[in-house]
């Protein structure tokens, strides 16, 4: 035992040696923080950032790297890579840059299609300093209300709603109120959260160590002892939260935002669970001005330094020369391909389309890459219904909020019959539905439509459902196709007309529906999930989480992205993080705490003054 804990202390030593050591250039060694500039809402001169589409001759010389998709984790890299100086282009498939940043417009009202809410954006915390860095302190955010999100459990007839609060300690208290007598599981549940999140450092240490280090405390069992977040992450989120309390309804509060990773709760690892629940514990926050404003304010910093991001420009393969090292890639304009040359590829395009989709077949073979690939699996397909309502936010009764709509508090059991029923069938039952207006929490809008409102509402759908139609027409995939879709459009309307009884039948001027082929054709997601490759228990597994690294197994090529961390606009900043640390041989992460610390110490010293 005493020369176990030696070889830990030993251990513990060199990681911290590792951790801290740092010789590449630093993104983050300067504050790029700018005044504010006006906002720009003409949709004409954004799109002139936003949409520059691919012709050969906008291909910058001398490139220094080539990432593919343009979402926050390609994007992310891309600022991160022209903060040092690198010229990067950025090639996306899609009409406009963002990913599930983007927005578009229908019938005179804007959609954001991923960007619902941002957590952890308290000035001077290293992830709202590390957005302000990357987007040179122009993005602006908008606090939510608080309560944030609302939680409404059961039939019309016995509908409970649940307020919750954000706040460390009033995240407790309201939820104590609505629990009496619980107060003992609301303690020990709010402790387990912030002990399981903290230990999301050596997930990143795994994906950033030498392989054979990182082998080695995964299979001395090392990295579960000295990680309280691969502790807990074979744990599922029921099992947890069944053992806190009796109380099925506290249970359903305790578990309500699997949504947002999309696993029901008997699958979901109580890690990945802890994570998105502390990330929400100060706040909540929406972009002003919109999702589009993100990539809006990214894209300069990358041609500043010489770069571009260039859109319709789908990437058809990734180019090798005969010792298997990466060194272009091709890109379909019509019918003819146009390579180009970088002395590195990056994707973030998922790890399922760059291994599978971009790679010659005979590199797809590599028994590294086939291990990699059977480790993980596809996430749930994202079904969204986009909702233009005439009225203002007022006069429907929306608020800077979200709301979490279930028919039970049986989680399990609801998610479970509705993916394995016949789709016309499920179509009458949606096991949760999430439901926000993104007009009602920016505080633009009324200046920029006035009289209108939006809502997102979001929920899971089965890819096989609508698989038949997807190589049909986009805009016209059939009247089959039209009639399913309305199935699940009028199932949820149902429920969201009883919850908001202020919105009635005769203020909806648009209403469609995105289901998971969507997803495909305009993000690029393989089975139409939304949050990548599935965030299940096994993806928390520290076996995975070393092998499953910004390095491939191919030379030059590398991996940024959700796929390559997390899910989400967080997640997928931290892999863009995580291959940014790699490429620079430097851990961007302390890089980016280290900035917080100095800015805050800085604004302390001039308040005072």
């Amino acid at each position: 035992m005493i020369i176990f804990g030696i070889i830990c202390v030993a251990l513990v030593i060199f990681i911290l040696k590792y951790v801290f050591s740092s010789s590449g250039p630093n993104p983050f060694e300067t504050d790029t923080r700018e005044p504010l500039k006006k906002m720009v809402h003409d949709k004409k001169e954004k799109n002139k950032v936003l949409k520059q589409g691919f012709v050969a001759s906008k291909v910058p010389d001398n490139l220094d790297a080539i990432i593919i998709g343009s979402g926050i984790g390609g994007l992310g890299l891309a600022v991160l890579l022209a903060k040092v100086g690198k010229k990067v282009l950025v090639l996306e498939q899609h009409s406009r840059a963002g990913g599930c940043c983007h927005t578009f417009s229908e019938k005179g009202f804007e959609f954001d299609v991923g960007i619902h809410y941002i957590g952890n954006l308290l000035e001077h915390q290293s992830f709202r300093c590390m957005v302000d860095h990357i987007t040179n302190g122009q993005l602006q955010w908008e606090p939510l209300e608080n309560p944030f999100d609302h939680v409404v459990l059961g039939p019309p007839e016995n509908r409970r709603r649940y307020p919750i609060y954000s706040g460390r300690t009033r995240f407790r208290e309201e939820l104590k109120k609505c629990f009496p007598g619980e107060e003992k599981a609301i303690d020990e549940y709010v402790k387990l959260v912030k002990k399981v999140a903290q230990g999301i450092w050596f997930l990143a240490f795994l994906k950033l160590c030498p392989v054979p280090l990182a082998k080695f405390l995964v299979y001395t069992g090392l990295a579960k002892r000295l990680s309280s977040f691969f502790r807990m992450a074979p744990c599922s989120l029921t099992e947890v939260v069944n053992k806190l309390t009796e109380n099925k309804d506290l249970r359903a509060v305790f578990g309500y935002i699997f949504g947002t990773y999309g696993n029901m709760p008997k699958d979901a690892s109580f890690s990945m669970h802890s994570l998105l629940v502390n990330h929400y514990l100060n706040g909540a926050w929406y972009p002003k001005g919109g999702a589009s404003e993100i990539a809006y304010h990214m894209i300069p910093i990358i041609e500043k330094a010489g770069g571009a991001v260039l859109v319709r420009a789908p990437v058809n393969r990734i180019l090798f020369n005969g010792a298997k090292e990466a060194y272009g890639v091709s890109v379909m304009k019509g019918q003819e391909e146009v390579h180009i040359r970088a002395p590195m590829v990056i994707s973030d395009a998922g790890i399922f389309n760059t291994y599978q989709m971009l790679l010659p077949k005979e590199l797809q073979a590599m028994p590294a890459i086939q291990k990699q690939l059977s480790m993980m699996k596809h996430g749930e397909g994202g079904l969204s219904i986009f909702v233009g309502l005439n009225g203002t936010k007022e006069e429907l009764g929306l608020k800077a909020d979200n709301y979490w709509i279930f028919p039970e508090n049986n989680f399990d059991e609801l998610v479970e019959n509705y993916m394995n029923g016949k789709r016309e069938e499920s179509a009458k039952k949606i096991p949760l539905l999430f439901v926000a207006s993104p007009s009602a929490k920016d505080p633009t809008w009324e200046e920029r439509s006035p009289g209108k409102s939006t809502l997102s509402l979001v929920s899971f759908a089965k890819y096989e459902w609508f698989e038949e139609w997807k190589d049909g027409k986009v805009s016209n995939r059939g009247s089959d196709y039209k009639e399913l879709k309305q199935a699940f459009i009028d199932s949820i309307l149902e429920v969201v007309l009883d919850v908001f009884p202020k919105i009635t039948a005769d203020k909806i001027e648009y209403i469609d529906a995105g289901t998971p082929i969507t997803n495909t054709y305009y993000i690029g997601a393989p089975k139409g999930e939304i949050y990548g490759a599935d965030h299940g228990i096994a993806r928390f597994s520290p076996e995975l989480n070393a092998m499953v690294r910004p390095q491939t197994p191919l030379k030059n090529l590398y991996l940024t992205g959700q796929d390559v961390f997390l899910c989400g606009f967080a997640g997928a900043l931290a892999g863009a993080l995580t291959c940014g640390s790699v490429i620079l041989n430097r851990n961007l992460h302390l890089d980016a705490i280290a900035l917080a610390k100095k800015t805050k110490i800085l604004n302390t010293k001039l308040k005072g003054e």
